[in-house]
């Protein structure tokens, strides 16, 4: 099964803008770029309200991923048509969108405009959207070379975006996906200032999605930043069950983590009488030293802790952040003093505990210990709302 092992993401307006008209999402198992147009307030106005819609109505239950993403992407135009016609300062406005919802196998794609989503594999860049823009679409008919499209002086020019018609068409994509692949979705205040082979050099030169992710929006900067630049990196990872874990989630009783103390009714053992010790010759200092059965006891203890950490580690549980997104922990649900805890994140979802019934919001509560793929897969049953809980 897959999820976000992590990402990254930043927006900046350029230096040739004064304002940014770039929005984004960047939560699991959403991630979402949109590029606004129409001046202004008005491109800001598209560009969140696209994504504000689609980032709302993340899929649940067995319909198909890519048909309810493609609803979503029509109710956002509609509604910034709307906007668009009753408003003259908005007028004409729109806004692309390429969104990516991460599921369990694969990785659907939806998109409108001239932003992109590439794919980073093994040290190849693949792009997985076409541009709904004149110079593309003559490319592919072939009118035009990509190095003239590159140049043209209507490069700008998009043929399909949300919001100027009543009505839009998105592409809409499934594609196969697996552990360690690399997703960017960006605006074309990145492509239009750097080369794709300039973006898989910044990619193949490090592995840190910051890095990388700073290190694209300088390069569109320092070619010119004649538009606001908008950069979401995430990285997928592979995750499932292996038979030791397994083997450690059935012997392993919780309620023996740490160790029983010795019963308060324990009789207290016969202490046996001692010949008086000769005393010490003058001059002489002895230092205090551990007994044997001193550093038998300590030692033990030691491997007491040691075995119950080590074990807590083998467990996850599911609750919430701070925030109140669902969050998967590895560990057990309990602190020591001095605010030593025994668990830590291991992944936060896109689902706030508040959006889920209250027989769900319980499930959440309790904290039960599972192994790795099970507390995965509550997370995507309570994303994809099929958990049979009412």
């Amino acid at each position: 099964m897959l999820r976000v092992g992590e990402h990254f993401e930043r927006t900046d307006t350029g230096m040739q803008r004064r304002v940014n008209e770039d929005a984004f999402h960047a939560r699991a198992p959403l991630f979402a770029v949109a590029d606004g147009m129409g001046g202004a307030q008005a491109g800001e106005v598209a560009s969140g309200t696209a994504v504000e819609i689609l980032s709302a109505g993340i899929p649940a239950g067995s319909e198909p991923v890519d048909r309810r993403l493609a609803e979503l992407v029509q109710s956002a135009n509609a509604r910034i048509h709307e906007l668009s016609v009753s408003d003259e300062d908005r007028a004409g406005m729109g806004t692309t969108l390429t969104a990516a919802w991460v599921g369990e196998k694969e990785v659907v794609l939806v998109h409108v405009g001239d932003s992109r989503c590439y794919r980073w594999r093994e040290g190849h860049l693949e792009r997985l959207t076409d541009d709904h823009s004149l110079v593309e679409e003559m490319v592919r008919q072939g009118r035009l070379t990509p190095e003239e499209a590159a140049i043209h002086p209507q490069r700008s020019i998009i043929t399909r975006a949300l919001g100027p018609e009543q009505t839009v068409v998105p592409d809409t994509l499934t594609v196969p996906a697996r552990g360690d692949d690399l997703f960017l979705l960006c605006s074309d205040g990145l492509t239009s200032m750097v080369p794709e082979a300039e973006i898989a050099e910044v990619l193949a030169s490090t592995g840190d999605l910051e890095t990388a992710g700073r290190a694209l929006v300088d390069r569109a900067n320092a070619a010119g930043g004649k538009d606001n630049i908008t950069v979401v990196l995430f990285r997928l990872e592979g995750v499932g069950t292996s038979a030791e874990e397994e083997a450690e989630m059935t012997r392993l009783n919780m309620d023996a983590v740490t160790a029983a103390p010795v019963p308060a009714t324990a009789a207290a053992a016969p202490v046996a009488a001692r010949a008086p010790r000769a005393p010490r010759e003058a001059g002489k200092k002895r230092g205090w030293r551990p007994g044997i059965g001193t550093v038998l006891i300590v030692v033990l203890l030691a491997v007491v802790a040691s075995g119950a950490y080590l074990a807590s580690q083998a467990v996850y549980f599911v609750g919430s952040d701070e925030e109140g997104f669902v969050t998967v922990y590895q560990g057990i649900p309990y602190e020591l003093p001095a605010g030593i805890s025994l668990y830590r994140e291991d992944y936060s979802s896109g689902l706030n505990i508040g959006q889920l019934p209250p027989a769900q919001r319980r499930t959440v509560g309790e904290h039960q210990m599972r192994s790795l793929a099970d507390a995965n897969d509550l997370v995507r049953q309570l994303e994809t709302g099929r958990l049979g809980v009412p």
